[in-house]
C-alpha cells in the first residue's frame, strides 16, 4: 500500500488542521474524559465544609459530570485540596497524588492551599502551597471560596482538559 503525501493513516482524509479522523476521536476523547471526572476530596479545613456544600443539593456538581467523589485515588482523576497542608500532610498528600493514574488533574481551593494563608506566617508547620508539593491545574481564591467558584474552577477545568492534544 502506497501512502500518499507521507500520511500516515492512509484511510484518514487530509485535513487543513490535522487529519479528520484523528482530530474527530480527539475530540471525543476529551469529551469524555472532561464530562466524567471522578474526584477525590482533600479537605483539611474551613475549605472543606465549602467544597461539600458544592456537592450538595443546592449546587449539585453532578449536573456538571464530576458526578462520583472517590475515597481512593486509584478510582479518582481530580484531587480538590481545599485546606491548610501541613509538613505532616504534605508526604500523604504526594503519595496520594501519585496513586492517582493518568490523566490527572489538581485544583487548589482556598488561600492556605494556594499560598499557605493567614497561618504561613504565624506558624512553622505550614506548606506555602499545594503547588511546592503537586502540580496545579485551578486555583480557586478566597478564604474561604463560595461554592459557586468551586463549580466555575471545575467548568474551568473541564475547558482545559476539551483543549487538550492526545496524539
Amino acid at each position: 500500500m502506497e501512502l500518499k503525501d507521507n500520511n500516515p493513516f492512509p484511510i484518514a482524509e487530509p485535513y487543513p488542521y490535522g487529519n479528520f479522523f484523528l482530530s474527530h476521536l480527539d475530540s471525543i476523547i476529551n469529551w469524555s474524559r472532561a464530562n466524567s471526572l471522578w474526584p477525590l476530596v482533600f479537605g483539611t479545613s474551613c475549605c472543606a465544609i465549602e467544597m461539600m456544600s458544592a456537592a450538595s443539593a443546592k449546587y449539585d456538581w453532578s449536573r456538571f459530570g464530576f458526578e462520583v467523589a472517590r475515597a481512593t485515588p486509584r478510582q479518582a482523576d481530580l484531587i480538590i485540596i481545599a485546606g491548610t497542608i501541613t509538613n505532616r500532610m504534605a508526604p500523604v498528600l504526594k503519595r496520594l497524588y501519585d496513586q492517582m493514574p493518568e490523566p490527572k488533574y489538581v485544583i487548589a481551593m482556598g488561600a492556605c492551599s494556594i499560598s499557605g494563608g493567614p497561618f504561613y506566617y504565624n506558624t512553622y508547620s505550614v506548606i506555602k502551597g499545594a503547588d511546592h508539593i503537586i502540580p496545579v491545574d485551578i486555583y480557586v481564591a478566597g478564604c474561604p471560596p463560595r461554592p459557586e467558584a468551586l463549580l466555575d474552577a471545575m467548568i474551568q477545568l473541564q475547558n482545559k482538559i476539551k483543549r487538550t492534544k492526545n496524539f
